[in-house]
């Protein structure tokens, strides 16, 4: 089938799933088709995609895309951070025939994705209203920890948004209690470096959850993240609970540290698969209590609303975007 100026690839791409959609361009993009394939099953992104494609039917298929990976982006050759695919951009885009092709960081396609966000796919969680023209942050654990931010430029009014393309869930984790600094201080003998992506993210739960049986004297059960943020498992295993309400509470340290980083008084949201699978138990941890203890900035932060986002799938609204720019 001939390409068409009528549709857009849009992408998704995490260290354990691919997520393709296929957009119809406008001012508020329409997902005409999407499908989510495993990264195990392809011995590359160009093979994904082409799969993807093939499955698209009648439908138009498209001639530009935009795909976000969870790695940095600082050229033309694209190596995943939590993923042994490489490649470069300007031979996938030959390849697929495309005559645009776009890649961008996978937390800055959540930023982009911010301003087309609607009430119903957000929670809030704590704070005050969001200050309109104001920066935004996001933050989001899943098979690693992605961070961004968007920041307004041009008339207050009606801002040009500037998407933010970081690394900050490799910065240094800080530890609060003493129970958190005794985790870090054991995984220390376990990395080089103990950034709060070990901690917080679905790795980083099992990271937990092996330094406190470690700390505790206890013998370690194999478990993933799913399992030892189970509510079965919590009620079984109290280093479960812990786990799931110390990675909680970093996520609420970073969170508020990033907030202050970048004056996000347009709000703080919260993205990636772990959280708005917490549900209620996310609420009731003590993210935000860790969000707002910033000492005399206490106030400040208090006013800043968290917001979990629950809508399927911003980034391709991200990807969307980036191509309309």
């Amino acid at each position: 089938m001939a390409q068409s100026a009528t549709t857009w690839l849009v992408g998704d791409i995490g260290g354990t799933n691919a997520r393709f959609g296929l957009m119809a361009p406008g001012p508020t993009p329409k997902l005409l088709y999407s499908r989510v394939l495993a990264d195990a099953d392809y011995a590359g992104i160009g093979d994904a995609i082409e799969a993807f494609l093939k499955g698209c039917g009648d439908l138009p298929l498209p001639r530009a895309g935009a795909i976000a990976v969870a790695s940095p982006v600082t050229g033309d050759q694209i190596r995943m951070t939590n993923h042994p695919w490489h490649f470069s951009v300007s031979e996938l885009r030959a390849r697929l025939g495309f005559a645009r092709f776009e890649v961008i960081n996978d937390f800055t396609a959540q930023a982009l994705a911010l301003p087309h966000l609607t009430a119903a796919d957000t929670a809030t969680v704590g704070g005050g209203a969001a200050v309109v023209g104001q920066p935004m942050a996001v933050l989001g654990p899943g098979s690693g920890l992605g961070v961004s931010g968007l920041i307004p430029a041009g008339n207050p009014a009606a801002p040009r948004w500037v998407a933010l393309a970081g690394e900050g869930g490799h910065a240094t984790v800080a530890s609060v209690t003493a129970r958190e600094s005794a985790v870090v201080e054991w995984l220390r003998t376990q990395f080089d470096h103990v950034s709060t992506e070990r901690c917080v993210s679905g790795p980083g739960l099992v990271n937990l959850y092996n330094a406190l049986c470690a700390i505790d004297r206890v013998p370690a059960t194999t478990l993933t993240a799913a399992q030892i943020t189970a509510a079965d498992a919590a009620a079984g295993d109290p280093r479960c609970h812990e786990a799931t309400e110390m990675f909680c509470a970093m996520l609420g340290t970073a969170a508020g540290n990033l907030a202050l980083t970048l004056g996000a008084q347009g709000g703080v949201y919260i993205g990636g698969g772990i959280v708005p699978r917490l549900g209620a138990r996310f609420a009731a941890s003590p993210f935000r209590e860790r969000f707002e203890a910033k000492g005399r900035f206490r106030n400040y932060l208090a006013a800043i609303p968290t917001l979990v986002v629950t809508g399927e799938l911003p980034a391709f609204l991200g990807c969307a975007a980036a191509l309309a720019e």
